[in-house]
């Protein structure tokens, strides 16, 4: 027992350890030449792993062996919303400092603006409901059902960071690539478990059939 409650305060930890990091080079006045473009890309950068981070948690539990993952999986997941909520933080106040006028031209112009914000608004009823009060209110499978909107959410945080970017497309596909794997291995497991459900039921006979087989 004090073992695991270790390990789910490192983790904890290591969760922090980006905006740490951040603030750090904010004290030593080490953002480069334009700051308020490096903190929007670095919490982008921090949601979007943190996205394929709480996707990779079920499957690595199931191949690697590790049931006990799904014990840092809401955590993660928590995480994700707060970078994105710094993210989206850094670019209404930081950038636009609050002119809605702005920020509504900014999203005729810029279609990225509108997928990034569908990832972030997709993020809020999970971190809402991810205590262990709203999945007794809610019961398991609804909760569960709610709590696919992440697959949305990072299929859209990935949207986002590609039509961000003008020329550099490695980082937007890499983890287009990580999400579609994630994903992928989820529809598979879906499908197998169908075969024996389609294998279970019973074969429909036809009225001609019976009549020619007394």
């Amino acid at each position: 027992m004090l073992r695991q409650r270790w390990t789910k305060v490192l983790v904890f930890v290591a969760g922090l350890a980006p905006i740490f990091w951040l603030c750090w080079r904010a004290w030593q006045q080490n953002l480069t030449a334009n700051p308020i473009e490096y903190i929007t890309r670095y919490t982008g950068d921090w949601t979007i792993r943190f996205i394929v981070f709480t996707l990779a948690v079920t499957p690595l539990r199931k191949v690697l062996g590790l049931p006990d993952l799904i014990r840092f999986r809401r955590m993660i997941g928590l995480y994700a919303f707060f970078y994105g909520t710094l993210h989206f933080i850094t670019y209404i106040w930081l950038d636009k400092f609050f002119d809605v006028a702005d920020m509504l031209k900014d999203v005729a112009k810029r279609p990225f603006i509108t997928a990034g914000f569908t990832a972030f608004v997709l993020m809020i009823p999970l971190a809402l409901t991810s205590t262990t009060g709203w999945i007794r209110r809610l019961g398991g499978k609804r909760w569960q059902l709610l709590h696919r909107l992440i697959y949305c959410s990072g299929i859209a945080a990935v949207v986002h960071y590609y039509w961000l970017v003008k020329s550099d497309i490695r980082l937007p596909v890499m983890y287009g690539v990580f999400v579609g794997v994630l994903l992928g291995y989820r529809v598979l497991v879906w499908a197998f478990k169908q075969k024996p459900a389609a294998m279970k039921r019973p074969a429909s006979i036809s009225p001609g059939a019976l009549r020619d087989n007394p």
